[in-house]
């Protein structure tokens, strides 16, 4: 992230450079072209005039601006002969702003009016206050809205969260807001909410204009391409609970902390080896069912899909001093992997085979070579927080806990036996003989 410091120079240089420079360079402009490049270009001193540190994440010029980024970062601030990436045809221009870099002050509105500029202001729910003991009604600002002439301009509003990362949240219009005063489906923030690591930002010159912008575009626009996120459903948790009383005693207690444990230091190890894993099994069910870890589990589950399988997983797992536990199966087929934690909870990881029409994973029984399938409908992955961890889930979650668990799946079951208690288990055949000591590891 960007010291205070660092915008100083960018004000002052906007206060030098705010009048007839501007219009001079783009007067070459066409019409439309030009005034989106104006309406630009008078944002920035607007923001700048209240010392309000933005940065571009418009994903149309982003994309613009990473086919020439080595040139761009190396090319001197004097004038650039055409107007490139500001002029290109779009209804909006996007920024992303920090909620903590700015106390979201009135007098912004205030000389945004004298500017010429009409506002919209969009606000909801903080779902960080939510929780289990309090469902809280406190709004705070989620996008705000700046049009001038033909253009308008897209402020994101980005929170910290406490798995270390940033969200924004999904632009809903209030019942008595205009809804022509921009056309809200084309915003590319808008449908849902996304969530981003904190990214590095480059000060750069672009159209005669100084942005900030993320360091890497191309890596900021392929984490805007998988960057939904879902909230956690803790009304639907609070009913689950009235209905079946929290387990708080110290095992429970014992048992919740080291699997959050567990699953934070899997991830570390995944995400250091770029590999993309989600919850599965009983964690995601306990993530969807009462946001929490379920305490009778006794293991953390995880899913990988088999292509984004690396023979690192397992060295990078022992180093992490996660002994393995067991190996079953193969990489072409009904591959899992179990590894010690601390006493007695365990890591398992389900890699998953896609086909046509539907996902599945495989289990294998060690004492008779018996093979199992699990069949999941097809689904994407999405962003959560879980035990302050950014992590994925499978977005279509009730359709994934459903084919694992049936329609039954909010009764608490104690009981389960992988063999014969899923919903979606089927028959494998049996391992051959000859393959037993590749396909049943036990350690």
């Amino acid at each position: 992230m960007v010291s205070e410091g660092y915008y100083k120079n960018v004000w002052a240089w906007y206060e030098e450079t705010n009048g007839a420079a501007f219009s001079k360079a783009r007067g070459s402009q066409s019409g439309q072209d030009s005034t989106r490049w104006h309406v630009v270009r008078k944002f920035l001193v607007l923001i700048s005039s209240h010392n309000i540190p933005v940065y571009l994440i418009d994903p149309l010029i982003l994309g613009l601006v990473d086919k020439d980024i080595e040139q761009i970062r190396s090319s001197p601030d004097g004038p650039s002969p055409e107007c490139k990436y500001f002029c290109a045809p779009r209804d909006f221009t996007t920024f992303a702003l920090l909620d903590k870099t700015w106390k979201h002050d009135v007098g912004l509105f205030r000389t945004a009016e004298k500017m010429g500029f009409q506002w919209l202001k969009i606000i909801n729910k903080d779902p960080r206050l939510d929780g289990m003991d309090d469902l809280s009604g406190m709004e705070i600002p989620l996008h705000y809205i700046f049009k001038l002439a033909s253009h308008a301009i897209h402020l994101v509003v980005f929170y910290e969260r406490s798995g270390n990362f940033l969200w924004h949240g999904p632009l809903r219009l209030k019942q008595h807001m205009d809804r022509k005063f921009v056309p809200f489906r084309k915003l590319h923030f808008g449908r849902y909410p996304g969530a981003y690591e904190k990214p590095e930002l480059l000060l750069v010159s672009i159209d005669d204009l100084k942005v900030q912008i993320p360091k890497n575009p191309s890596s900021f626009l392929e984490e805007m391409s998988h960057s939904r996120f879902l909230e956690c459903r803790y009304r639907e948790a609070r009913a689950f609970f009235q209905l079946y009383p929290d387990d708080a005693s110290l095992d429970a207690v014992e048992f919740r902390k080291k699997a959050k444990s567990l699953l934070h230091l899997a991830a570390l190890t995944l995400n250091n080896l770029g590999v993309k894993f989600w919850l599965s099994s009983g964690t995601c069910l306990g993530w969807f069912r009462q946001c929490n870890v379920i305490p009778h589990s006794k293991d953390v589950d995880l899913g990988i899909f088999i292509r984004d399988y690396k023979a690192d997983i397992i060295p990078a797992f022992q180093k992490a001093g996660l002994p393995l536990k067991h190996k079953f199966g193969k990489v072409e087929d009904s591959l899992e992997l179990s590894f010690q934690g601390e006493d007695d909870v365990k890591l398992d990881i389900f890699f998953f085979y896609e086909e046509d029409d539907h996902i599945w994973n495989g289990g294998t029984q060690a004492k008779s070579g018996k093979k199992f399938k699990y069949l999941f409908p097809k689904f994407t992955l999405c962003w959560t927080e879980f035990v302050e961890l950014k992590v994925h889930v499978p977005c279509e979650t009730l359709q994934y806990v459903e084919a694992n668990y049936g329609p039954e799946w909010k009764v608490p079951v104690k009981t389960w036996d992988w063999k014969s208690s899923p919903f979606n288990v089927q028959d494998n055949g049996i391992w051959p003989i000859d393959e037993w000591d590749n396909v049943i590891q036990i350690y």
